[in-house]
């Protein structure tokens, strides 16, 4: 018999025979391979119980959402296993008071024959704990952008609730100067009031504000300008050779730039009226100044006229 015959007939004789033992060794391979011991590390959700709200206290350290949990079972069991057979692990800190805390693992919930072997970390250390207060805060407003030429922001931005009340951690609210709310945006702006809602910034932390926007309302005028004349002579009005004391006062004027740059000393004239007919005498009359469009402040703004 050839080589080749030999080697063919080694294969195909009782060839349902062979497959059918192949097929009971990888069914017996699988059994015996499937139910060994086997581990599996899966990240489960931390679950912090926090004491009520009335009891005014909040927990300030940082914690990890997660933990890495060692589960020992059968290979086949832990292969099937989803997230959602396991659950989370809930940690109790309705005391508020606790500074340690250790995870229990009888608290997971795992499959029957499945053991929790570890958990990372097994708990946590220096749990920070602290008072809840309440205060008030102003709020703070600025401008962003430039008004149209010729006009400017007067004041600054009035905010309706000028505060706001902030909730939080005592150590962090005694800390907080303002709540800053959005920029005003005066771009192109000009002359008159402008009431607009501006939301507050998130705090950060552990704080909360009690609402989320506020009412600011900024005021646009003209630009002005301001000069000031000094030592002008004050003329009477309706009695010749009239006299007046102080003989001379300073006015300063304010108004639009191009008005007010353009005045000159000459311009300016500070006059008393006077209208008694009597020979002689002396009255306190107020010092009189027009100049359109501006704003007039004279000093003093009143003399005594003798005649």
């Amino acid at each position: 018999m050839a080589l080749s015959d030999t080697i063919r007939s080694a294969f195909t004789e009782n060839i349902n025979l062979k497959l059918l033992s192949i097929g009971f060794t990888l069914v017996l391979y699988s059994l015996v391979h499937g139910s060994q011991d086997a581990q599996r590390i899966v990240s489960v959700d931390l679950v912090l119980l926090l004491p009520p709200s009335d009891a005014n206290r909040v927990l300030v350290s940082q914690i990890p959402p997660q933990v890495r949990v060692t589960l020992r079972g059968p290979r086949t069991t832990l292969d099937e296993l989803h997230a959602d057979d396991i659950g989370n692990l809930q940690v109790d800190l309705h005391a508020g008071q606790d500074s340690h805390v250790t995870f229990d693992k009888s608290s997971i919930h795992v499959p029957t024959g499945v053991t929790v072997d570890q958990i990372d970390p097994p708990g946590i250390d220096n749990l920070q704990w602290d008072d809840v207060i309440t205060r008030d805060v102003p709020v703070q407003v600025t401008v962003a952008g430039t008004p149209a030429p010729g006009f400017i922001v007067k004041g600054v931005p009035v905010s309706d609730p000028p505060t706001v009340r902030v909730h939080g951690p005592k150590g962090e609210v005694v800390v907080l100067q303002h709540a800053r709310a959005d920029a005003f945006d005066v771009s192109g702006l000009t002359e008159g009031v402008y009431p607009r809602a501006l939301a507050i910034d998130r705090p950060t932390g552990h704080l909360t504000f009690d609402i989320r926007s506020v009412s600011v309302t900024t005021q646009i005028t003209r630009e002005l300008a301001e000069k000031t004349f000094t030592k002008l002579p004050v003329v009477v009005v309706g009695i010749a050779k009239a006299k007046t004391t102080p003989t001379d006062v300073d006015v300063r004027i304010s108004g639009p730039p191009d008005i007010v740059h353009a005045l000159r000393p000459e311009q300016i004239i500070p006059r008393v009226e006077e209208s008694s007919t009597s020979a002689t005498g002396s009255e306190t009359r107020p010092v009189i100044v027009g100049v359109d469009k501006c704003e007039v402040h004279v000093t003093p703004d009143v003399v005594v006229v003798r005649w």
